[in-house]
């Protein structure tokens, strides 16, 4: 009698990871311009039918946490990307751009967040790990190229952007996030051993 395998977890084929991630997109941009865009919807938009939607989001809950999850990994991905192709330094300066734009999609959704949850604890720690981990991953290669002032932290950093999270997003946002990321930008730059040689 031949052993019995447990699979506990089966990954997503990939058309419904494709069906996931496309509702995912749609939920985003229609949650954005509505906290009380119908599910339905949002599903139609997507080309998914009732049944494959609820399958993937039972409620209106688990859609917005996972719209805030999936978009928050997608900034923290970008990390990695943009060192992959990008010096340091302006992997970091460019990340800091994505992550303007994330808190001013953050805001967009903040209407959708509030109805959906009550639990402001459960959205801190979503964001808290992945956002950490790309943070970190980006001061260190600067910090070993020379390009930032050694000894920042994650926390430091986090700190410094925090305005950020000021900017009305309905304003002019792109140039008053520029100009804070600047001179955050400027204040890492400030007495790191290869300074002068970097390039704005």
């Amino acid at each position: 009698m031949r052993e019995r395998k447990d699979t506990p977890h089966v990954p997503l084929r990939s058309d419904a990871q494709r069906n996931r991630e496309r509702i995912l997109e749609v939920a985003l941009a229609e949650l954005t311009r509505s906290a009380c865009a119908p599910l339905s919807t949002i599903a139609r938009k997507a080309g998914v039918g009732q049944g494959t939607f609820y399958r993937n989001f039972p409620n209106r809950e688990a859609l917005v946490l996972e719209v805030y999850r999936y978009e928050v990994q997608q900034v923290a991905d970008a990390a990695a990307q943009l060192l992959r192709t990008r010096a340091p330094d302006r992997a970091l300066r460019e990340w800091m751009d994505r992550l303007a734009r994330y808190a001013m999609t953050k805001a967009g959704l903040a209407g959708a967040l509030h109805k959906a949850t009550s639990s402001h604890d459960s959205l801190i720690k979503v964001a808290r790990g992945p956002l950490t981990s790309a943070v970190g991953l980006l001061l260190t290669a600067n910090e070993e190229a020379g390009t930032i002032r050694p000894g920042v932290t994650p926390d430091d950093f986090m700190l410094a952007i925090a305005g950020l999270w000021q900017i009305d997003p309905h304003g002019d946002w792109q140039s008053r996030a520029a100009r804070l990321l600047d001179l955050v930008m400027d204040g890492l730059r400030a007495g790191a051993p290869g300074a002068p040689g970097t390039e704005r």
